[in-house]
């Protein structure tokens, strides 16, 4: 099994503009791990750095700092060579990431044969892929194309090609974002299912919450490239601390609200700085739309450990609760 930890991340990507060279800082010192069996959702508006981190994990991506090291259950560090067997990526759009004028078998038997992984007859293995994320017929589907299928069959073509070089590490950004509401729970499972039975390391990347809460054990909250909140996905979602969070939470759908808006004055913002594009390099960077900021918000918050295992990088809390890293009594 493998084991994924990503280091103090950090991407910039330079801009210009006439004579002048500027930097945006994509993701700011982003650190997780990945352990088998367990999934991590990575939540956040569009823009937050989400699928960067994605990007670079996946190695299509040089970050600018920061280090992403895999290694085996005995402690032996993952090869370049392996790396590449062992961590795989689920594109968000599965019609763009799949060739158009190739058959089902085409996109499958690829990676089987560049990574070794064919140890028998091609079409048996393809057809085998195809059964575990139930597509069957399997010999018919391996003969149809792209456009032959529907967007969640097209999904779990995508996820049984991650699964063809033997990935233990299944790096999923957005996977049922694009897909009919009808079928996402039906991929969500499948991805459930696959990594109880193969013990995967599973990163989800989404801005839903719901599917968060309820696929994920850990949610990191991102906000302008920096993890703002993170713990236990009941503790993020149902007892958010963050301003941020708590917009998330707010915002997202409630069958009980009955019309009521789950905003509170505490929780307020100007709607005219929603999306707001400024770069604030210091500080916190949810201060310009945040409605308790303090003085003290140019500075760069602390990460404060509100309980067990659930932190939040806020000035909100440095008085009560001891920052992360801190002995206990």
């Amino acid at each position: 099994m493998t084991t994924l930890e990503v280091k103090d991340l950090v991407k910039d990507f330079p801009i210009r503009s006439g004579l002048r060279h500027t930097k945006l800082r994509a993701v700011d010192h982003v650190s997780f791990t990945l352990t088998p069996g367990r999934t991590v959702a990575l939540v956040g508006e569009s823009g937050s750095g989400k699928s960067t981190v994605a990007r670079m994990i996946a190695r299509l991506e040089r970050p600018t700092s920061g280090s992403i090291s895999a290694r085996r259950d005995d402690g032996t560090a993952i090869g370049k060579g392996d790396y590449r067997h062992s961590v795989q990526m689920v594109f968000q759009d599965p019609f763009a990431s799949l060739n158009p004028f190739h058959t089902i078998r085409h996109h499958l038997s690829r990676p089987l044969l560049l990574h070794g992984r064919a140890k028998g007859d091609v079409d048996s293995e393809v057809e085998r892929l195809l059964e575990r994320v139930s597509l069957e017929p399997a010999r018919e589907m391996a003969q149809r194309r792209p456009h032959e299928l529907s967007g969640g069959q097209r999904q779990r073509v995508a996820i049984a090609r991650a699964l063809a070089p033997g990935a233990e590490v299944i790096i999923a950004d957005e996977p049922v974002s694009m897909l009919d509401v009808s079928i996402r729970l039906g991929v969500l499972n499948l991805m459930a299912r696959l990594q109880r039975e193969d013990h995967l390391s599973v990163l989800y990347i989404t801005h839903d919450l719901a599917t968060a809460r309820h696929f994920s054990d850990e949610i990191l909250v991102m906000y302008r490239g920096r993890v703002v909140e993170r713990g236990p996905s009941d503790d993020v979602l149902l007892t958010p601390m963050h301003p941020y969070t708590r917009l998330l939470a707010a915002a997202a759908p409630d069958p009980d609200a009955r019309g009521k808006s789950r905003f509170t004055a505490a929780d307020s913002f100007e709607p005219g700085q929603v999306g707001a594009t400024s770069i604030l390099e210091d500080g916190c960077t949810f201060r310009d739309r945040c409605s308790r900021v303090m003085d003290v918000c140019v500075q760069t918050p602390p990460d404060v450990r509100l309980s067990y295992d659930h932190y939040a990088k806020c000035w909100l809390y440095q008085d009560a609760k001891e920052p992360a890293g801190a002995s206990a009594a």
